[in-house]
């Protein structure tokens, strides 16, 4: 479908190819022990899991900062639960989660199969919401770091996805026009609608099983992505 038009393909990088949900699960129950919290895992997770999401799109609008974030979406759990927490616990788990996210390095299933059958035929990139220090090891840790030439983060464009100006830096980074550029990710939000504002193609990948839509192309699995590219 885009084969003979693309020749930049643009990732998001949590949700789409890291699998964030599963890392950020091994993550707090690691640090819930290590700091000796009672809390049911499954039950924390049901909770933190729509929680951390919210508080991310207030992030993404600009309407909280990145210090909020990390302690509301906490602060928050703790309350719905009913579990009582002192402000420098969470603090301290905050910058735990912090420390520990990037030490666990679930990919989705296809990951690697498909950055290889992309890698020979096209330029890739990351464009990513995520903080510029763990993005980073994220990366290098999961192993995948060598297959992009661009790495553009939102603290390094000082706008977040869906703002016009991350992808416009992300464009003139890999010296590329949008029409032969593709943005893949998850949030339709963020990854699609903001990257289809500056001309990209687009193809989503439904990692949060979202309804059908008509905004472009749908994939479940990435290696549905060699039926586009």
């Amino acid at each position: 479908m885009f084969k003979h038009i693309i020749s930049d393909v643009f990732f998001d990088l949590d949700h789409t190819l890291w699998d964030f949900e599963k890392n950020s699960a091994l993550t707090f129950k690691k640090i819930l022990v290590d700091n000796g919290l009672q809390v049911d895992l499954p039950d924390f997770l049901e909770v933190y899991v729509p929680t951390n999401l919210a508080f991310w799109k207030l992030y993404r609008e600009e309407r909280i900062t990145k210090e909020e974030l990390r302690y509301q979406r906490l602060k928050t759990t703790f309350d719905s639960l009913g579990y009582p927490v002192t402000d420098p616990m969470i603090h301290l788990l905050a910058e735990a989660y912090i420390a520990h996210l990037s030490s666990f390095n679930h990919l989705f299933p296809n990951t690697v199969e498909i950055l290889e059958y992309l890698k020979p035929r096209y330029k890739l990139h990351i464009i990513t919401n995520g903080f510029q220090e763990i993005q980073e090891k994220k990366l290098i840790n999961s192993k995948i770091h060598t297959y992009f030439d661009q790495i553009i983060n939102s603290e390094m464009a000082g706008v977040k996805k869906p703002n016009p100006i991350i992808f416009e830096l992300a464009l003139k980074s890999a010296e590329v026009g949008p029409e032969k550029a593709i943005m893949i990710g998850d949030s339709i939000e963020a990854d699609i609608l903001g990257a289809q504002a500056v001309g990209f193609h687009t193809l989503h990948f439904n990692a949060h099983n979202d309804s059908k839509h008509e905004h472009c192309k749908m994939i479940h699995d990435l290696g549905e992505i060699k039926l586009y590219l």
